[in-house]
């Protein structure tokens, strides 16, 4: 793993930094009302540790599966909203805006983790 690898830790970072924004700005928005707002923040911690450990250390494989496997998880755990997603952009109405807008951008920034860890793995056999 060479070129592919650094390239999944410099998106992980950016990633990173871009799930922790999103998750304090979800909790900023929604007034403090919910823990669960700072979910993405929790992945986003995660995929910069990944990230760093990978640049870091010598174990840039486990790193790159790390990622993966999160952007995987924030993937599967946004896919509920999907149906209020679609509410949202046909025009209907929703609990929360903030929270749905929250879970659309987390499936879009965890399918960015795998489709990075997937070029990286699949680059390097």
């Amino acid at each position: 793993m060479a070129d592919s690898t650094q390239f999944v830790f410099t998106s992980g970072l950016i990633i990173g930094v871009a799930l922790v924004v999103l998750g304090v700005g979800a909790w900023v928005l929604t007034d403090f009302a919910s823990i669960t707002a700072l979910i993405p923040a929790f992945f986003g911690i995660l995929a910069v540790g990944f990230a760093s450990v990978g640049r870091e250390t010598d174990r840039e494989r486990l790193s790159v599966y790390g990622i993966g496997a999160l952007g995987a998880l924030a993937v599967l755990g946004s896919l509920r909203a999907v149906p209020e997603i679609l509410a949202v952009a046909t025009g209907g109405e929703v609990g929360s805006v903030v929270a749905v807008a929250s879970q659309g951008t987390m499936i879009v920034l965890g399918v960015a983790l795998v489709a990075v860890a997937a070029r990286a793995v699949a680059t390097d056999r």
